[in-house]
């Protein structure tokens, strides 16, 4: 039973940190580029027109459609790891 609640544990801290590293990315992309580095970003050209509007518009959907996708293969992977796979 001790050994069970152990690999909970475990599980679940490899989740919870899997989810805050991804909830990090995910802030730094959508309010960081999009919204406090803006003035910066905007010199550079991205497709017409600057990077920060880029990243504000498509930039950071495209990168949390990235991150489910990444969220979901590293789930199979811990899964696996601690015996908990489909």
């Amino acid at each position: 039973m001790a050994d069970e609640k152990t690999n909970a544990e475990a599980y679940w801290k490899a989740n919870v940190r899997l989810i805050t590293g991804c909830l990090i990315v995910w802030a730094l992309v959508s309010y960081g580029c999009a919204i406090l580095l803006r003035p910066l970003l905007s010199g550079i050209p991205v497709g017409g027109t600057d990077l920060g509007f880029w990243f504000a518009q498509q930039g950071s959907i495209l990168t949390f459609i990235g991150l489910i996708f990444f969220y979901a293969w590293k789930m199979n992977q811990l899964d696996k790891k601690f015996g908990l796979e489909e």
